[in-house]
């Protein structure tokens, strides 16, 4: 992957040059943090040991609470110590590793998501062969086919990068590694390389959201020959994905479905997809059971 690249050392400027603010910023998502750590995997502990939550449903759930946990252990940690220091530096490699982890778990949760649609129409639209549609064999490979879509979408993205020519400046106006924020730094035209990660992460972004939309349109339009209490409790459980589906997806369009720039909003949507959406998802999860 013979690449002209004279940068060994990335500078990261993180959220904010304002001291003050930076040490708020690190106590507000280490608290946050913690909360995302300790409720999802408190969620995969109990659907784990709970003879009652064995069904397929909080199987894929349990499933991305844990990519959500390690998703946001790959950028939260980073992003809690450098707002505590003057200067943030990380290295070439360190900067592709956590490019490829960041998409890698990042598109296994996008997956997920398609899977938890299915899950939702298949329980919902054909109750009487969920257990037979549904089995555990089938759910396992659906997990599996999402490691390893995720990690192709991953792969794709780090061997695209290796080929690009970077030669400075080795400053990144953002607190993580990413797609347009490296662009910016390539030594070449981006137009090409812009359409191309459009085309990779941005339409997949689209595509899916169109895809789980209308999932969620036909699952609720089925509702009707349901009796109250199952068309209640199946609009509170698709409510409450569609909210997860929402959170990331909305920023996840706005970050990859644009011309190669960078703009301060990019870091809201960065600690939304982050930390937000990661937070939420064990509320998500009290809401379906309420």
């Amino acid at each position: 992957m013979g690449n002209k690249n004279n940068m060994t050392e990335l500078i990261l400027l993180g959220l904010t040059k304002n001291p003050e603010l930076r040490k708020i910023f690190s106590a507000v998502f280490l608290i946050m943090y913690v909360i995302i750590v300790f409720g999802n995997l408190l969620i995969v502990i109990t659907i784990t040991t709970s003879q009652s939550l064995r069904s397929p449903m909080y199987f894929f759930l349990s499933s991305l609470s844990l990519t959500d946990t390690i998703y946001s252990s790959v950028i939260t940690p980073k992003v809690i110590v450098d707002s505590l220091s003057e200067t943030t530096t990380i290295s070439f490699e360190g900067c592709m590793t956590q490019l490829f982890a960041e998409h890698f778990f990042g598109g296994v949760s996008i997956i997920l998501l398609i899977v938890m649609a299915h899950d939702r129409y298949v329980a919902i639209c054909r109750p009487l062969h969920y257990m037979t549609i549904m089995s555990p064999h089938v759910c396992c490979l659906l997990i599996g086919g999402a490691c390893v879509g995720g990690f192709l979408h991953a792969l794709i993205q780090l061997l695209f990068m290796y080929q690009i020519p970077f030669c400075g400046p080795n400053v990144i106006d953002h607190f993580i590694c990413d797609l347009f924020q490296l662009l910016t730094l390539a030594c070449m035209n981006t137009f090409t390389l812009g359409l191309l990660v459009i085309l990779n992460s941005g339409v997949m972004c689209i595509a899916i959201f169109i895809i789980l939309i209308a999932s969620y349109v036909v699952i609720l339009c089925s509702l009707k020959s349901c009796s109250s209490e199952g068309r209640q409790k199946a609009i509170s459980t698709c409510g409450s994905h569609l909210t997860l589906v929402f959170l990331f997806f909305v920023p996840c369009i706005f970050l990859y479905v644009r011309p190669v720039a960078t703009y301060p909003i990019d870091k809201a949507m960065a600690v939304s997809d982050s930390i937000i959406t990661p937070l939420l998802n064990p509320v998500n999860l009290l809401t379906e059971e309420c």
